[in-house]
C-alpha cells in the first residue's frame, strides 16, 4: 500500500450478518435479540452466539425500529405550575431517563380543548405511551380505550376502573399522622382541613376518624372542620377550636398552609407548640414546613416515587403487560419541631 492509499473503512456489522451466520431469517434474528415473539430456545441461543461472534451491537435507532418504538413518551398535565404535579413529573422523567426515553411535556392548563389538541399532537409524534398527571386527587375523565398507545394516570385517577392509575394513599397517610400523635400521648386530637368537595379532604378526614375510632376516641370538637386550603382558615379555625375546646392537645391539618395558620393561632393564645398543642400537616411542602416556627411535621405523599412508579407501569404496558385499577402508594411521616421538641 502506498502512502497515498487510505485503509478501507471497516463495514458496520448488521443484523443481516447475524442472521446469515446463525442461518435464520432477519425477522427471526430480530425477535431472538429483542426478546419479542416466540423463538425456539436453541435458535435464540444460536443467534445470540452469532451476534457475540461478530460483535453486533444495534444502535438505539435500530433497536427502536426493531421493537416498533420511537423512544418517546408523552407527559400530559393540567397543572404544570403546581407543587403536586412537578414532583410527579420529576420522578417519571428520572425513570424514563434510565430507560433512555425522551419525554415530551404538554400542559393543558385545565382546558379540555387544549388537552385534546395536545393529545393529538403527541399521538402524531408517535409517542410510545402517555402519562396523564392530575392537578388534584379527584378522579378525572378517561382519555378512552381507542388510543393506539397505553396510558397511565398519576396523582389524579381515571374515572374508568379499566385504566391504570397510581395515586397517593391519603386515607393511610392520615392514619399515619394520627398514629404519630397518639404515640406522643395526645388524646384530644382535632382535624382542620380544606374544602369538603375535594376527595383529598374526604379521604384524609376518613383516615383520621377511623384511626381514632379504633382507639376508642372521637375527634376533638366532635366533627371535622372543613374550610379553605389556606393559612387564614387555619388561624381562624384553630382559634375558635381552642376557645371552645381548651383541652385540645393536638391538631391534624389537611395541608401545610392550614397547619402553619393553626400554629400562629396557638401562639397568639399564649400556648406553646408542641408543648401544649402538637400540630401536624399534610403534603410536606418544604417552602411552608421549614419556614414555620417551629418547623412543621407533615405527611409526605412521596410524589417523586409516585411518578417513578407511574413510569414503570407505563413501561410494563408498552411491553404488553396489561393492567387496570387504582394503585394506592404509601405516604411517609416527616417529623419536625411542631410535634416533638428538638426534632
Amino acid at each position: 500500500m502506498t502512502t497515498s492509499e487510505k485503509p478501507a473503512r471497516p463495514r458496520n456489522v448488521t443484523l443481516k450478518d447475524v442472521a446469515a451466520l446463525a442461518g435464520v431469517s432477519i425477522a427471526t434474528a430480530s425477535k431472538a435479540l429483542n426478546g419479542r415473539g416466540y423463538v425456539h430456545p436453541q435458535t435464540r441461543e444460536r443467534v445470540v452466539e452469532a451476534a457475540k461472534k461478530v460483535s453486533f451491537t444495534p444502535n438505539s435507532l435500530a433497536r427502536g425500529l426493531l421493537a416498533g418504538r420511537t423512544g418517546t413518551v408523552g407527559l400530559l398535565t393540567n397543572d404544570l405550575v403546581g407543587r403536586f404535579s412537578i414532583p410527579v413529573l420529576m420522578g417519571a422523567e428520572d425513570a424514563f431517563g434510565t430507560g433512555k426515553m425522551s419525554v415530551l411535556l404538554c400542559d393543558a392548563r385545565g382546558d379540555a380543548i387544549r388537552e385534546s389538541y395536545h393529545l393529538q399532537a403527541l399521538l402524531a409524534r408517535r409517542v410510545d405511551g402517555l402519562i396523564v398527571v392530575g392537578s388534584s386527587t379527584d378522579p378525572r375523565p378517561s382519555l378512552g380505550h381507542d388510543l393506539p398507545v397505553p396510558v397511565v394516570y398519576a396523582y389524579g385517577p381515571s374515572q374508568d376502573p379499566r385504566d391504570v392509575s397510581v395515586v397517593p394513599d391519603n386515607v393511610a397517610g392520615a392514619a399515619l399522622a394520627i398514629d404519630h400523635l397518639l404515640s406522643l400521648g395526645r388524646r384530644n386530637i382535632a382535624h382542620i382541613t380544606g374544602q369538603e368537595g375535594y376527595l383529598a379532604a374526604q379521604d384524609r378526614a376518613a383516615g383520621a376518624s377511623k384511626r381514632l375510632a379504633e382507639e376508642g376516641l372521637a375527634l376533638a370538637g366532635g366533627r371535622v372542620l372543613y374550610g379553605d386550603w389556606s393559612e387564614a382558615w387555619g388561624r381562624s379555625a384553630a382559634s375558635a377550636l381552642i376557645e371552645q375546646n381548651p383541652t385540645v392537645d393536638a391538631i391534624f391539618c389537611g395541608n401545610d398552609q392550614i397547619a402553619r395558620g393553626a400554629i400562629d393561632a396557638i401562639r397568639d393564645r399564649g400556648l406553646s407548640v408542641p408543648g401544649d398543642v402538637a400540630v401536624i400537616g399534610f403534603d410536606d411542602w418544604q417552602v411552608v414546613t421549614t419556614g414555620s416556627r417551629p418547623q412543621l411535621s407533615s405527611i409526605d405523599m412521596d410524589l417523586e416515587t409516585l411518578g417513578r412508579t407511574a413510569a414503570q407501569r407505563l413501561f410494563a404496558a408498552i411491553d404488553g403487560s396489561e393492567g387496570s385499577g387504582v394503585e394506592h402508594l404509601p405516604c411517609r411521616l416527616v417529623v419536625r419541631g411542631s410535634t416533638m421538641d428538638g426534632a
